[in-house]
């Protein structure tokens, strides 16, 4: 089967680009080993992020990285033996998270944050999704009032950003979000983003849109990918398929395309939880709330109230473990009334992140035809569209929104 393009990754990031090489009148096929959506993009929080324009750091501050390193946080946790294995990313992060580097990650990352909640506009009208999203925004929650007082400080700083925002105290807190308890001090309410009641319902909505275009979604795994002279092939349970170019957007597992050619890009992966609860006699949180000390947040789903945790330090592979879930549940259940767990097991994603904080979009410099489009850490769904946007304007030779060298692979040479 003949494709102008492959994209490996049935993702929010591959299903976007698809999405976006198709508008372009390119015949495109997706490969994948699951279902659209089921990967990553299933377990987030459902934040169409606007208003994160600065880019998540490692913290610098003495006193937090004591506290991290004791490892009883409830936002940041680690696996003492798989430690050593990151350390030396760990370190980079570090490194790229000083004043200087933070500001020119957050010059890079910001023409894709700008464009965010209109491409996923556009996408949704087209698909007739506008059930699942809502334009309420989000809210930053603050347990005391020093936190409070830092936390809107912080938000006003971002003026410039053009961003709308609410500050609240207790009583106006309250007020738009009635389950809360008066454990809070007040919060933060962002408007420009955008919400999703079900990220793998949407990314299912959007490969349906896809093949109603005329694009084939193939089961296929991706690590067959060879090349004979300019033409790609990937072996598929419908049988080989081939293309001139292919878009690697397999998020975590990239790896496992780009290290057998060569590439050595430091992609890790921050690993997070979620777990649906019941909400108690019909109160539902209005939009998503974040605890910022706690590093969680409770986003209304159709599933029920789910809770999705920080970061996670261990293995990719190592399997499940409830103790980060059971620190943010706890202190989730002194700001509102969670019913009982809806499943019997977390779900278990995989964020793949980049020591800069800046994804990889672009050419394969040494493999004509080979693209890359990953390493979007925790905001893959934000920014799926807007990357699927510019991976599809450079395939085509197009003149691309921004300009596309903060995003190369080649700075990692």
């Amino acid at each position: 089967m003949e494709f102008d393009t492959l994209v490996l990754g049935a993702g929010i990031v591959g299903v976007s680009a698809a999405l976006q090489l198709q508008a372009r009148d390119l015949g495109v096929c997706i490969v994948d080993r699951d279902e659209p959506g089921s990967g990553t993009s299933f377990g987030n929080a459902g934040l169409i992020e606007r208003s994160s324009v600065i880019p998540y750091a490692f913290p610098r501050g003495f006193g937090r990285l004591l506290r991290y390193a004791m490892n009883g946080e409830p936002d940041v946790r680690y696996e003492p033996a798989f430690l050593p294995r990151i350390a030396g990313w760990l370190f980079r992060y570090w490194r790229n998270s000083n004043a200087q580097n933070l500001r020119k990650a957050t010059a890079a990352m910001l023409p894709l944050v700008e464009r965010c909640v209109e491409e996923h506009d556009a996408l949704v009208a087209r698909a007739q999704l506008e059930a699942l999203v809502s334009s309420r925004g989000w809210i930053e929650l603050y347990r005391d009032r020093d936190a409070l007082a830092a936390g809107q400080r912080e938000a006003r700083a971002l003026d410039g950003y053009g961003l709308d925002f609410d500050l609240l105290d207790a009583r106006a807190l309250r007020a738009l979000e009635p389950g809360l308890k008066d454990t809070v001090a007040g919060g933060v309410h962002w408007n420009d983003p955008k919400t999703v009641r079900d990220p793998g319902a949407l990314v299912r909505g959007y490969a349906a849109l896809f093949e109603r275009g005329g694009g084939r979604i193939v089961r296929g795994d991706a690590r067959t990918l060879t090349r004979d002279g300019s033409t790609w092939f990937v072996q598929t349970r419908e049988g080989t398929v081939c293309a001139k170019d292919v878009v690697l957007a397999l998020g975590a597992d990239s790896a496992e395309v780009y290290e057998p050619l060569g590439y050595r890009v430091p992609l890790a992966v921050k690993r997070g939880y979620h777990l649906h609860y019941r909400a108690p006699e019909g109160v539902m949180p209005q939009r998503p709330l974040c605890d910022v000390a706690g590093g969680y947040v409770l986003a209304p789903m159709n599933a029920g109230i789910r809770l999705t945790t920080g970061i996670e330090f261990a293995a990719p592979a190592a399997p499940a473990n409830r103790v980060q879930l059971q620190r943010a549940e706890a202190i989730a259940r002194t700001l509102f009334d969670l019913g009982e767990p809806i499943e019997a097991e977390p779900w278990l994603g995989r964020r793949p992140c980049l020591p800069d904080m800046c994804p990889v979009i672009g050419p394969a410099p040494h493999h004509p035809g080979l693209w890359f489009d990953f390493g979007h850490a925790h905001h893959g769904l934000t920014l799926g569209p807007v990357t699927g946007r510019l991976i599809a304007d450079l395939v085509t030779g197009a003149k691309p929104f921004t300009d596309p060298a903060p995003y190369s692979v080649a700075r990692f040479s």
